[in-house]
This record gives C-alpha cells, sequence and structure tokens, in this order.
C-alpha cells in the first residue's frame, strides 16, 4: 500500500469539500454529497483501515500514552487517525454550516469559523458556540431593557 498517496487523496478530498463548504452555495445536492458522499467514504475507509490494522499493532492500545504512541508508529493507523480528524471535522463544519445558515448569519461571519474548525476543529466549534451565546445574551437584554 502506498500509504502517502493514501493520506495525500484523502488530505485533498477534505480540503475540496471544505472550500466547497465555504465558497460553494450550500445547496441541498452539495450538502448530500458532503454528508453521504465523501463523508461515508471517509468513514469507510477509517473502518477498513482500522479493521485491517488497529489489532495488528504490538504493544499498541489506548490505555497508556505509550500504547497510543505504538499505535501511531504505524503508518496505516496513522492514516486512519488523520481520517478520523478528516472525517469529524468535516461533520461538524456541516452542521456548523446548516446552523448557521438557519440562523441567516452572513458567510463572512461564517467563513473564518468554518476555516478554524478545518484547521483546528474544536477551535471552530468553540469560536460558533461563543457566537451562539453572545446571540442569546444579546436577546436577553433586549428582552429585559423593555
Amino acid at each position: 500500500m502506498d500509504w502517502d498517496a493514501l493520506f495525500q487523496a484523502a488530505s485533498t478530498a477534505a480540503l475540496i469539500a471544505w472550500a466547497a463548504l465555504i465558497l460553494l452555495p450550500r445547496w441541498a445536492m452539495l450538502i448530500g454529497t458532503l454528508r453521504y458522499g465523501l463523508l461515508g467514504a471517509l468513514a469507510l475507509l477509517y473502518v477498513t483501515l482500522i479493521f485491517g490494522y488497529f489489532f495488528t499493532v504490538e504493544g499498541g492500545g489506548f490505555n497508556s500514552i505509550t500504547e497510543v504512541r505504538a499505535l501511531f508508529a504505524s503508518d496505516a493507523v496513522l492514516i486512519a487517525g488523520w481520517v478520523h480528524y478528516l472525517a469529524f471535522d468535516l461533520f461538524v463544519g456541516l452542521w456548523i454550516a446548516e446552523r448557521t445558515d438557519a440562523m441567516c448569519l452572513s458567510r463572512l461571519v461564517q467563513a473564518p469559523i468554518l476555516a478554524a474548525t478545518f484547521m483546528f476543529g474544536p477551535l471552530g466549534l468553540l469560536l460558533f458556540y461563543a457566537i451562539l451565546a453572545a446571540g442569546r445574551l444579546s436577546r436577553r437584554a433586549a428582552s429585559t431593557a423593555l
């Protein structure tokens, strides 16, 4: 198996998906293709790598940093971990995009939140939660001012 090529293919697919999510109109077909097509493919790749290689790594597991380090010494399991990040970050990004669209939040405000989710996962989610909290505080302040 050419692990570098597999890593590059998964990373490129995710980059294209994120560019589409941030820059293109969010037609139902685009969201469906990303959600069920690409996320499904990434999930299938992850499961294939995990069931094919995870249990073959001597000394690997989740009970200590040493065991996790042993897992990631395997290129197959390392790529599985990377694909795990790609899939879950994109899933969260799709969820944020749909929620912010429903809130009528400007795409200019959404873009940095989605970019942060793409690059740093939980940071983007935290920014989204901050936007939600600010909106709730603003609505609460407005309702008590009456």
